[in-house]
């Protein structure tokens, strides 16, 4: 089998023990900067065939997200792998301790179709920084995309260091028979749990990537043309597939009228029409069909309309809906945004506690004390106050689930360290030990240590 030969190919290479070389590392990054910048145009062109993304979107969104993280490893590739020395305690005196990071070796990347550059490439460019080699198994629900990330990684790329694997749900199983040293997958949670099984077959450890019911909360301590504008850009990028928008909105009962008002205004400002620069399709009909069927017209405050031909669904707002309607049972992963309204800020806390543990989660409020209680009350992988989506862009915040919305994290330096084994070094001089710890014992070496220990 072909993709048997490449994994044994990259194993045999890894062994060669160059890609630990730093050099080696910044050098296939600096081609892979290179060869986005050049293939530019080729990956606009896929993207948009797949859903309709406009180069705006496109580089704001997954372009300008890789290019930043292949800087921030030349940068910082240096001094993210230099030893670290640590403290040594008394019983290992006299001796010096440090801790090494560690490329594990072959790695996994199974990306997602809704942001089909960033969530494939971005994890392979952390793993190439760790000094991995890597096989990366891109959605084949965004096909042109899959295949643009094909022709440049395969044709510029020795297939024993990088290679992408084309093709759908066969080969992917395919490759889960197989042991690497780290699987990281992006996708939902029903197939996060498939690879989590599979992994375990072989003792692989996993990063999975998946998704949840991201609330938004604002109370009537918001600047609510601030909530408003930033709620509706974060839920219709993208056109709502997005891992970390919000999925639905818990609105302070006394603000309702006025603040829906304003999600209106924002919407039809921001000009979300068919065959817009500033709005995508929906991937497929299969997803298509799923989100209809959660519009229902006696809730629709603002929107409901479709064009099946277009795949576009009219952002939506859902008004007085509540926990038990089938909208609020999944994760929406589409333009539809659902509102129920609540009268107490700490029952809108618990209301999110009796569901699993969310992607994100986002509040609006100059409130310092509803701050503190959102950030101590609520488990999330991670989030804003008063902003949505925009913590993902900073590198210096791991980007991760937790519970239901997945396992381990990246970004910045956290992407280096998901991709590294944190290996352990002791070493002692030869001179100056006592003999303590030798027999023959005595209740006196005993006595001295109880007091070392």
């Amino acid at each position: 089998m072909e993709i048997e030969k490449i994994l044994q190919g990259q194993k045999d290479f890894f062994k060669t023990q160059q890609t630990k070389n730093i050099a080696f590392r910044k050098m296939y990054l600096e081609k892979l900067r290179n060869l986005l910048i050049a293939n530019e145009d080729m990956l606009y062109e896929a993207i948009n065939k797949d859903f309709g993304k406009s180069k705006f979107d496109t580089f704001t969104t997954e372009i300008s997200f890789l290019l930043k993280d292949i800087d921030y490893y030349l940068k910082n590739l240096k001094s993210l792998s230099k030893p670290k020395k640590v403290g040594t305690n008394l019983v290992n005196q006299l001796g010096s301790s440090k801790i090494y990071s560690d490329p594990l070796g072959c790695i996994l990347v199974i990306g997602a179709w809704n942001y089909p550059y960033q969530l494939s490439l971005s994890p392979l460019i952390a793993a190439i920084a760790a000094g991995n080699c890597c096989i990366l198994k891109p959605s084949e629900i965004a096909e042109n995309t899959m295949m643009a990330m094909a022709t440049i990684i395969n044709e510029n790329f020795p297939s024993d260091y990088l290679y992408v694997y084309e093709g759908g749900i066969d080969e992917t199983t395919a490759l889960l028979h197989l042991k690497f040293d780290k699987i990281f997958f992006t996708g939902s949670t029903k197939v996060g749990k498939i690879i989590y099984k599979a992994a375990a077959e072989h003792l692989t450890p996993v990063v999975l990537e998946l998704g949840g019911k991201s609330p938004a909360i604002v109370t009537k301590e918001a600047n609510l043309e601030v909530a408003a504008k930033r709620i509706v850009w974060g839920k219709f990028l993208n056109a709502g597939q997005t891992c970390v928008a919000p999925d639905y909105v818990l609105l302070e009962e006394s603000i309702q009228e006025q603040f829906m008002e304003m999600l209106r205004k924002y919407i039809k400002e921001f000009k979300y029409e068919p065959d817009s620069e500033q709005y995508t399709r929906i991937i497929n009909r299969k997803n298509f069909q799923r989100l209809i069927h959660l519009i229902h017209p006696e809730n629709v405050y603002f929107g409901g309309h479709f064009d099946e031909e277009k795949l576009y669904i009219e952002p939506t707002i859902l008004n007085n809906s509540d926990w038990n309607e089938d909208i609020m049972q999944e994760e929406i992963f589409g333009p539809i945004l659902p509102v129920i309204s609540f009268q107490s800020f700490n029952s809108a806390l618990n209301s999110i506690l009796e569901l699993e543990k969310p992607l994100a989660a986002y509040l609006f409020t100059n409130n310092a004390e509803e701050k503190e209680l959102f950030t101590r009350k609520l488990s999330f992988g991670g989030g804003c106050i008063n902003d949505t989506v925009m913590h993902l862009s900073n590198d210096n915040l791991p980007f991760g689930g937790v519970g239901n919305s997945g396992i381990g994290n990246y970004h910045g330096k956290f992407g280096f360290e998901t991709f590294s084994h944190q290996k352990s070094v002791l070493e002692k001089t030869t001179w100056g030990e006592p003999n303590i710890k030798y027999p023959p014992y005595s209740e006196k070496k005993l006595s001295w240590i109880k007091r070392f220990l």
